[in-house]
């Protein structure tokens, strides 16, 4: 069951999903994508598309995943075709790891693996909300989350 709930479908139903959501989303891509600009333009994107199709969206039982799964993959079809962002606006999000081992190591995981440890370790969602987010198999999830933890491991004890 997920811990997410559907809200209202109205436009201020949508400015409240904003408020309390548009943060979180930007974040855990900031960290996953470890690129803050991309992130920003992701999550904007996202959010807009969320708005145009609100009715739809709102009634989702994770309606953040549904933006999360939009962010990403967007942002992962910039990184793909190699698209730098479109200007730097200043500021940046401070990394929520509190050791500089686990941002290294973290690093060196590549972008599938790295989000479903966001997903799961860090913003503590449940398996089936990070692979509805992430639009892969639960299982998938589980072997990305256990060859990534054993490389994180690996890559902590090493230092």
């Amino acid at each position: 069951m997920s811990r997410f709930q559907p809200i209202g479908r109205s436009r201020s139903d949508f400015e409240a999903f904003y408020a309390d959501r548009s943060d979180e989303v930007y974040r855990t891509l900031a960290v996953t994508l470890r690129d803050w600009d991309l992130a920003r333009e992701a999550t904007d994107e996202a959010m807009v598309r969320a708005y145009s199709r609100w009715g739809r969206v709102s009634r989702l039982d994770n309606p953040s995943g549904w933006v999360y799964r939009v962010a990403y993959n967007w942002a992962l079809d910039r990184l793909r075709r190699n698209t730098p962002p479109l200007e730097d606006v200043g500021g940046s999000v401070e990394d929520p790891l509190p050791r500089p081992d686990l941002s290294k190591a973290l690093d060196a995981l590549p972008v599938e693996q790295r989000a479903v440890v966001v997903l799961r370790v860090v913003h503590d969602w449940g398996e089936d909300d990070v692979a509805y987010a992430l639009g892969i198999p639960v299982g998938t999830v589980k072997s990305r989350l256990s060859r990534a933890l054993q490389s994180l491991r690996s890559e902590v004890e090493d230092e």
